[in-house]
């Protein structure tokens, strides 16, 4: 006699399993947790049509969070026969490798969320919105925008980690929830691992922030998360002035941050006091249960979600090389130093230290490491050594002061050209065949080049800039100390990455 499978039994077979993977603190924060969302939907009435979001970028904390929330809607429907849907929304960018879409497929797979018509798994490329596939193609136009944001931060601040790959990403990260938390309706609330206290310190923060540059906060600080996020689009807009300049405007619109709209007032949901984040606590739920990868490009240093941490090491190695005229191994050794530092910060377990570290082992792992990460620089951004070694010269910033300099070391075939190449870019002289060198050499276009040619590298000695002032309040950096062999004396560094 065949018994049919009702959705009640997968579910409870489900939870069994999963249950078994979970600590008794996570235990019993699903059963807390699904009170809460019982007294938030107006009771038990109301949570059929409750709708919940997860952003999830697909690193080993919020693969955790994904695996938590789909206990308690598991353990609502066999307790209650009811539950909430769930929205999982997945933002991309150029620095998160396919390993990393590899991981989000094993766990939506080990929580049986494919078929399941109470959960949508959304990818949010910018502002493409789709179901989630295992190999969806990422945007162009997308990794187009990410390069040039790459470019244009790097060539600012001379290739520091923090401000050449994060500030743009941060801005996206804001408009990311602006148009997963609205789309097709919009949710009901969304989960987060902060806590009320961090949550209060950001919203201040940015509202100061916004306020100092001038802009309207008053509405902004009434509307709640809306107001969050038109607060961050103000920012945004001022953000990219100072960087790109003027004559951008196309550029500027397309990295809006969008604000919602008053069809949907989501509230925030806190797991943070119900929950440990330090992945010791779950390790078996993530490496065994969900199969989570740490795998080459899905893991380095402090994040498990993005690539982009290898290439922050990469430049300083780079930097090391060409720029100091050192090794760079010497340079990679430095950066490990910092990421160390970052890793011990974040209370991630020694077994990953030492696989980060392990990877960078002797000279032959560094030489390695080097490889890879100009070969994910080439598929991810489209940039090769060469102009990832420019952008340490910052050549072009400050009416060309270090062009010399980067010629003279990198290129000094070119020698005989540089004062034909200062009228270039200053706009004075047109020559199509210097014009495609610059563009060759830098990765930018001559109007950006020009620019450059403009503006000041960053002074992250004074907060009289934007991008300095985000820096100064960006934990993410220590001072490391360096040899010096054009004076023989040992320099002390303050330098950002993850």
């Amino acid at each position: 006699m065949n018994i049919a499978i009702t959705p009640e039994m997968a579910d409870a077979s489900l939870l069994g399993e999963l249950n078994s993977y979970l600590s008794a603190v996570d235990r019993r924060a699903v059963a807390t947790l699904g009170e809460r969302l019982i007294d938030a939907a107006g009771g038990l009435d109301g949570l059929a049509d409750y709708k919940l979001m997860v952003a999830y970028g697909g690193g080993k904390d919020s693969s955790y969070t994904v695996s938590l929330i789909r206990a308690v809607q598991l353990h609502l429907n066999v307790l209650h026969g009811r539950t909430f849907f769930l929205r999982i929304a997945n933002m991309r960018h150029a620095g998160v490798p396919d390993a990393v879409m590899a991981n989000i497929d094993r766990v939506y797979r080990a929580l049986h969320l494919y078929d399941d018509l109470r959960v949508e798994m959304l990818v949010v490329d910018h502002q493409q919105i789709r179901p989630f596939e295992r190999h969806l193609p990422f945007p162009e136009q997308v990794r187009a925008m990410n390069r040039f944001d790459v470019l244009m931060n790097g060539h600012r601040t001379a290739g520091d980690g923090r401000p050449t790959f994060c500030n743009s990403c941060n801005l996206a990260v804001a408009d990311f929830y602006g148009r997963a938390a609205w789309w097709q309706g919009g949710v009901d609330a969304v989960v987060t691992g902060d806590s009320r206290k961090e949550q209060k310190h950001y919203f201040t923060w940015i509202m100061r922030l916004a306020q100092r540059l001038g802009l309207n906060v008053d509405e902004c600080r009434r509307q709640g998360f809306r107001g969050l996020l038109q607060a961050l689009d103000g920012v945004a807009q001022v953000y990219f002035v100072e960087l790109f300049g003027e004559g951008f405007d196309e550029q500027r619109a397309e990295r809006r941050v969008a604000s919602g709209s008053e069809s949907a007032d989501p509230d925030f949901i806190s797991i943070y006091d119900l929950v440990s984040y330090r992945v010791e606590d779950h390790w078996e739920l993530i490496t065994e249960f969900l199969d989570f990868r740490f795998e080459e490009l899905a893991f380095s240093f402090t994040e498990s979600d993005c690539a982009n941490p290898m290439l922050m090491a990469h430049f300083r190695g780079l930097k090391a090389q060409y720029v100091q005229g050192r090794h760079y191994h010497d340079g990679i050794s430095e950066y490990l130093e910092l990421a160390q530092g970052l890793m011990r910060k974040k209370e991630m377990p020694q077994r990953l230290i030492d696989l980060a570290m392990s990877a960078y082992a002797g000279a032959e792992g560094k030489d390695a490491r080097r490889a890879l990460a100009n070969r994910f620089a080439s598929e991810a951004f489209g940039l090769d050594e060469t102009q990832l070694t420019c952008l340490q010269f910052a050549p072009f910033v400050d009416r060309g002061r270090e062009l010399s300099s980067f010629i003279t070391a990198c290129h000094p075939q070119r020698l005989a050209d540089l004062e034909d190449l200062h009228l270039v870019l200053a706009g004075s002289r047109h020559d199509s065949a210097l014009s495609l060198w610059l563009n060759q050499v830098s990765g930018l276009p001559l109007p950006a080049l020009r620019s450059l040619y403009a503006h000041q590298q960053i002074d992250f000695d004074s907060d009289s800039s934007l991008i300095a002032r985000v820096r100064a309040g960006d934990p993410h950096k220590g001072r490391i100390t360096r040899f010096d062999p054009a004076t023989g004396e040992n320099v002390v560094e303050l330098v950002s990455g993850r």
